[in-house]
């Protein structure tokens, strides 16, 4: 039997109408959309359901006898629900054929173009909503939204105009800070991937990612993205691993099982028998069932929570917004009494007539007050929150509104993932160690620079001599075989951001970036090195290594064996003669 977790997209209160909920022991997910401020408290409680062919009953907590009439209530239930966009999605806990049969699919064919199509219309697409983004002139008004700000505008021509141009630098800098923050909410699509081969009617097709529905069925291998959030149905190598960084930070990959999540509330990271949107193949092939899409997904509800964060006022904002109001009674208060004190003399002659004298002693009044008002405050804030922004920015830090910077600097206790914050998610080799030529039985080591994914670094001896292509020793060049050979992994350069990224695991990538600064004995590849552009260099010596190394056979690395072997047919062999790798890597 199949557990489902139900979710509710509708209104409660259109359960309650078919009088369906009220069950011993009921406990059902009621998820609201979050832009729905009139249910924006209600309590979430979770159901975890049984299915046994047509017949949906509670899980635990059956009373005796009731057994029909609960299924009655919940078939009513899931009538209301299905009429009110529930959407009814398997989790971990379900096995291969259970989620199969859920989506009315087989293994051997996948969906047909009208079940697509009916999935289509039922799920949409599978995309992140493109969010509105805000107006330039909203953007704009935004910033002059401050009681203090109020206050100075109407002082005299001159002030008004320099606090005028402190209000137009101050409104740039925070236009640019919203716009920069909206970029990186945009930026969460680039983890979707462009293509996918999915199965439909027992033929593998190549479709956009954005075509995919819940039941497609998806061949996914080393270097993929995961289109969707899908169920694993089957592993087609020795082991399947998958880099989850940018969805739970966890700096090692995850190997993948298609054993059954006993616990129904296993977190992201437990849930083994899962693949993730947006997250990367680093070892292996396999086929898996789809069955979330869109803002569903795991990094959905990341855009979801995101896109629909509240603007709350900051600290410094609420301090100074209360500082204008008191400032502001107090000056009204000042005006009136300075205006009230001078009424005996509204009818001196010097004036020219009551009227006139009013307007005057009204002027001195409003210019009283005016003068007690710290005219350099908003110049100030802006200029110290200005600067505090830009040196953020220089670390990678987007500020979306400028009294953040405040706000941050009065934190006390910052909780922060440690991988891709604290660290880089990279992985290099720093030294190695290899036999000396002379003496077998004594080992010399050997420092390597850098510390990214970059083919470029000098590798230095202890006595200080730096290691070149025509001095490369009988081990050292071992080891650069065996590096390019002995890996699945791939550096490649990404030109819109200049830099060079992996394909794989890490541990193998720093292999192969050290195969790159070792260089080999082949003179034509040595010379033509400085030639190359960033895309040919970056894997220019591990490709001269698999050409004269051809792989026959490979025994992937696993827990059992603790190593990765390679059957190579050597170069300076015999044509019909195989030799086994150099060596493999534990």
């Amino acid at each position: 039997m199949a557990i489902w977790d139900i979710s509710f997209y509708g209104d409660p209160a259109c359960l309650a109408s078919k009088k369906a909920i009220p069950l011993d022991g009921a406990h059902v997910i009621h998820r609201l959309p979050t832009h729905s401020p009139t249910h924006s408290n209600d309590k979430v409680h979770k159901k975890l359901l049984q299915a046994s062919s047509n017949n949906w009953f509670l899980r635990d907590s059956l009373p005796t006898g009731r057994t029909t009439q609960l299924r009655v209530e919940m078939q009513l239930l899931l009538e209301t629900c299905l009429a009110h966009g529930t959407s009814f999605v398997p989790n971990a806990v379900a096995s291969p054929a259970d989620v199969l049969a859920h989506f009315s699919v087989t293994h051997s064919q996948g969906l047909s173009p009208a079940h697509v199509a009916k999935n289509v219309e039922l799920y949409g697409k599978n995309e992140l909503p493109e969010e509105e983004g805000t107006p330039l002139w909203q953007l704009v008004l935004e910033q002059f939204k401050d009681q203090l700000v109020l206050i100075l505008l109407p002082d005299r021509v001159r002030r008004t105009l320099v606090i005028l141009l402190i209000l137009v630098a101050n409104a740039a800098v925070g236009v640019i800070q919203e716009f920069k923050a909206e970029a990186a909410i945009d930026a969460l699509r680039e983890f979707a991937p462009d293509e996918a081969k999915v199965l439909r009617s027992g033929r593998i097709l190549k479709v956009h990612a954005s075509e995919l529905v819940p039941g497609d069925i998806v061949s996914i291998a080393v270097g993929d993205k995961i289109p969707a959030d899908c169920r694993l149905l089957s592993i087609t190598s020795s082991s399947f691993r998958v880099d989850q960084v940018i969805l739970t930070g966890e700096s090692q990959s995850v190997s993948k099982s298609l054993d059954v999540v006993p616990d129904p509330k296993a977190v992201k990271q437990d849930q083994t028998n899962m693949l993730f949107s947006g997250t990367t193949v680093v070892n292996g092939t396999a086929h898996a069932l789809v069955v979330r899409t869109g803002q569903k997904t795991a990094i959905g509800h990341i855009h979801q929570s995101i896109s629909s964060q509240i603007n709350e006022k900051t600290p410094l904002k609420k301090k100074l917004d209360d500082f204008g109001e008191t400032l502001a009674k107090v000056i009204s208060v000042i005006c009136v009494l300075v205006w009230l004190l001078n009424i005996r003399h509204f009818t001196d002659p010097a004036h020219g007539g009551m009227l006139k004298g009013a307007i005057y002693y009204l002027k001195i009044a409003v210019a009283l007050a005016v003068a007690a008002i710290p005219e350099g405050l908003a110049a100030v804030i802006t200029a110290c929150l200005a600067l505090g922004t830009q040196k953020m920015a220089q670390r990678n830090a987007i500020v979306r509104n400028l009294p953040s910077v405040e706000t941050l600097g009065c934190t006390n206790v910052i909780c922060s993932n440690k991988t891709g914050t604290l660290t880089t998610n990279q992985m290099s080799v720093s030294s190695a160690q290899f036999t000396v030529a002379s003496d077998i039985n004594r080992l010399e080591e050997y420092s390597v620079e850098g510390t990214t994914f970059a083919p470029l670094g000098a590798i230095t001896s202890e006595s200080g001599k730096q290691l070149t292509a025509y001095g490369l020793t009988e081990p050292i060049l071992r080891l650069a075989e065996i590096g390019a050979v002995c890996n699945d992994s791939k550096i490649v350069f990404q030109h819109d951001k200049n830099a060079y990224a992996n394909v794989g695991e890490p541990t193998e990538a720093a292999l192969r970036v050290l195969t790159e600064k070792i260089g080999c004995t082949d003179g034509e590849v040595t010379k033509s090195l400085p030639s190359l552009t960033p895309k040919e260099r970056v894997s220019a010596v591990n490709d001269h290594y698999e050409r004269v190394l051809p792989g026959c056979s490979r025994s992937k690395f696993s827990r059992d064996r603790k190593m990765m072997s390679v059957l190579v047919k050597a170069a300076r062999s015999a044509p019909n003669s195989s030799s086994k790798a150099p060596g493999s890597r534990a």
